[in-house]
């Protein structure tokens, strides 16, 4: 568990706790004393045999000394204390009645295994190890054995917690526990349940709001007629968590089900992809494996926020997701979405927390390389999970990012309605993936508790911290986007009208269309009690084009950089838009997609459409476009035509990045009408599943195996394939090299293991390869007890 440090540092005051102290250095130097004279052997030798008889001439110096000095930088030296008088001894007679009267603690048994009443009754028997693990808000359990029995009448004794380096009652983070006869709810307190001879039972309350985090642990006592006290240190440390299971504590969240589901579960599933195709990987959160909790607190501790501010969900969230991402505080992932990953990990190939924690921790804190959105969200559910915090993983897709606060998507074309690239910078994701996490919001005005998006992926700063959240979805639903904390971006991931303008001869900018449906659909994540996929997007949003989501929109452009968007609406009556067959086009083959036409007006129609097709990364960046066409459109009154679009294989077989994503652009203008007509549509390019066979039975401490079968979906072939299996309870994670894939060839991959914990278990495998990315497996194997 990380200790302790000497040296501490003011937290930064942005996004943050301010400091409360200066900083403090204390350093420590071992000084030998020179030897007045140097000895014989003979006479060193005698002086060990018979100290007695040869004594040194200045009993004060001695043949080595180290000398410990603490030096505490001061301006001025410290004032010399005079010694106090001696107190006379007492007669013989009253020192043994004195003697006789201490209380000692002897031991303390802090009942901390994983199979004890403390661990079940806090719900932290799944973690590993067995220091004591207690949920804040709740009684917990301690047995003393004590030199004499104890008498409530003359012994006192005392409790102590402290966390931090400077631990300060009025903080909070020096916690002195008295015995009362009645246990309150909301305090500090203990009572002893039971007394047999030198040994009693404690029971010991701590108030639902105590700070979180890792605390060391005395027991103080004494005889009223004995002024010295006697301090027993049993060298064991407490771990504190937050509560959802209490109805004070600002995390409860009153439903089993979700308790289960959002706390207790250790594996769940992230959806990538795009509306249209949407798809899904199961993730080992792994928040109670071996290491994690001392990862989790680790990462609070490197992040100088001050422990008194641990109490406070809101303020650990902010900070958790300011530390999983690498940017201000070096946290725990790098990002990339450049496609080199040579000196890393592809952020497509980790399927496991509990990998990077690990790493993140046992170096020091050196960042992990690398990662993307959905391993950040991974990463953040797994520590806040841990912290006892309800936390999922969320994906919304067609996720705006918006750059200038106007809380629109804003493209920008010339005067020949060209798209004007270097103002282009608001971006749309294929998916974007962040996280909810459940807790009230005593900060805000009622009705904005439970669910807050946060978000560690850095993409905008936050007071100048990269970090999001958390951001009230109740807020978020209504448009009341001044409310913190960066309730705007996340409104505008989910909710903006993505706005066209075309640029006027006198070079200003004119509104020429708008897309009220354009971003913030099928926001997924996966449901309570099983693996199927559930739409929340209901949460973040009225639906689509109601009066209470138009209501929504326009309440919260008003605070954006542009509130005057929304003053003059254009009628339309030619619409354009992009369909596609089934579950879309796969990799290997060619993408086939219809552009539909219709005019709604009695009148006839024409326009010329441009389509561009380009290689996208799923962040919206676009790579570069690899097919563009022209189209001539006549429609007559209230007409409909379909036009086939066809992407061949060999144009885009070497442009592909990361997530094989293509975006299509139209635009055009109505001659009759001058009417704007654009859309964009993005899809994937689907790819293949690995497919995880079980073989033999499944029983705790036999072996067992289980086969992977993978089949490349190109005419090419695939270098340096890769794979990446995990199971949590079934086997440790590792790599397997495959090498070289040869075109439309089957790999098949059988792995021995011997499961080590009952209950269904997940078996996870990845493909981790240049050419070919987002291709995984997982496999459900229900364990017997031995």
């Amino acid at each position: 568990m990380p200790g302790e440090r000497l040296t501490v540092r003011r937290a930064s005051e942005v996004g943050r706790f301010p400091g409360a102290a200066p900083p403090t250095r204390v350093e420590v130097s071992i000084q030998k004393q020179e030897k007045k004279r140097e000895d014989g052997g003979c006479r060193r030798w005698f002086r060990k045999i018979c100290p007695c008889c040869c004594k040194r001439q200045n009993s004060s110096s001695y043949d080595v000394t180290d000398k410990v000095e603490l030096k505490v930088p001061s301006p001025t030296p410290p004032p010399v204390i005079s010694p106090e008088p001696t107190k006379p001894k007492p007669e013989n007679g009253e020192a043994k009645e004195m003697e006789e009267m201490k209380l000692k603690v002897c031991s303390v048994d802090l009942l901390s295994s994983r199979t004890g009443q403390n661990r079940k009754e806090h719900h932290t028997d799944l973690y590993h190890g067995d220091e004591l693990i207690i949920r804040r808000g709740q009684t917990f359990q301690m047995e003393m054995e004590l030199n004499r029995p104890y008498d409530p009448d003359t012994d006192k004794i005392l409790l102590e917690l402290k966390t931090g380096p400077l631990p300060l009652v009025s903080k909070g983070t020096h916690v002195i526990i008295p015995l009362v006869d009645h246990l309150e709810d909301g305090r500090w307190e203990a009572k002893i349940t039971e007394q047999s001879d030198n040994k009693i039972k404690l029971s010991v309350n701590s108030p639902a709001n105590a700070v979180v985090g890792l605390y060391g642990f005395t027991v103080t006592s004494r005889h009223v007629k004995n002024e010295t006290a006697n301090t027993h240190n049993p060298d064991k440390n407490i771990v504190i968590v937050f509560n959802p299971w209490c109805e004070e504590d600002t995390v409860f969240l009153d439903d089993e089900e979700q308790r289960k589901e959002y706390v207790l579960n250790d594996t769940g599933r992230i959806y990538y992809g795009t509306e249209k195709q949407i798809g899904a990987r199961t993730w080992n959160f792994g928040q109670f494996h071996e290491g994690i909790l001392e990862a989790c607190l680790f990462i609070l501790e490197k992040s100088d926020m001050p422990p008194s501010g641990r109490g406070d969900p809101i303020n650990v969230v902010r900070v958790i997701s300011a530390m999983i991402n690498v940017q201000d505080d070096l946290g725990v992932l790098v990002g990339n979405w450049s496609g080199n990953y040579s000196d890393g990990v592809s952020p497509a190939a980790w399927s496991s927390s509990v990998e990077i924690l690990r790493k993140y921790h046992s170096t020091g804190g050196e960042p992990v390389k690398y990662g993307q959105c959905w391993v950040f969200s991974g990463v953040t559910t797994t520590v806040l999970r841990c912290l006892g915090i309800p936390a999922r993983s969320v994906t919304n897709f067609q996720s705006a990012h918006d750059t200038d606060v106007s809380l629109t998507t804003d493209v920008y074309f010339d005067e020949k309605m060209e798209p004007i690239d270097e103002l282009n910078s608001d971006s749309v994701w294929n998916f974007h993936v962040w996280n909810d996490c459940w807790m009230a919001r005593p900060d805000l005005p009622p009705g904005n508790g439970g669910w807050q998006a946060v978000d560690s992926t850095p993409q905008e700063t936050s007071q100048g911290t990269f970090c999001c959240g958390p951001a009230s979805l109740s807020a978020i639903r209504s448009g009341h986007v001044y409310l913190k904390h960066d309730a705007p971006f996340v409104f505008a991931e989910v909710n903006s009208d993505k706005i066209y303008w075309q640029r006027n001869l006198d070079g200003t900018f004119s509104q020429v269309h708008s897309e009220k449906k354009a971003v913030g659909h099928c926001i997924s994540t996966k449901a309570v009690g099983s693996d199927d996929r559930e739409d929340i997007t209901y949460l973040y949003k009225h639906p689509e084009g109601s009066e209470e989501e138009r209501i929504a929109v326009e309440t919260a452009s008003r605070y954006g950089s542009k509130p005057e968007v929304y003053s003059a609406p254009i009628a339309e009556d030619v619409c354009v838009e992009v369909k596609m067959d089934g579950e879309g086009p796969r990799i290997g083959s060619d993408a086939q997609l219809r552009i539909v036409v219709k005019n709604m007006s009695s009148q006839p129609r024409r326009a010329t459409l441009h389509s561009q097709a380009a290689v996208m990364y799923y962040t919206g960046v676009l790579k570069n476009a690899i097919k563009k066409d022209q189209i001539l459109v006549e429609l007559l009154p209230n007409e409909e035509k379909r036009i086939e679009w066809v992407l061949p294989y060999q144009q885009y077989q070497d442009q592909l990045v990361d997530q094989a994503a293509l975006m299509m652009t139209l635009s055009g203008r109505v001659t009759e009408t001058k009417q704007v007509l654009a859309n964009q549509m993005t899809f994937r390019l689907r790819t293949p599943d690995l497919k995880i066979t079980p073989i033999g039975e499944a029983v705790v401490g036999k072996e067992m195996s289980a086969k992977i079968t993978f089949t490349n979906p190109l005419p090419r072939t695939l270098k340096g394939v890769l794979f990446r299996v995990e199971g949590l309870g079934l086997q440790k994670g590792h790599e397997v090299v495959v090498g070289d894939v040869g075109g439309h060839s089957t790999v098949t991959l059988t792995e021995h293991f011997i499961p080590t914990q009952p209950g269904t278990r997940k078996l996870v495998a990845s493909l981790d390869c240049k050419q070919l990315s987002q291709v995984h497996g997982v496999a459900d194997i229900v364990v017997l007890e031995k």
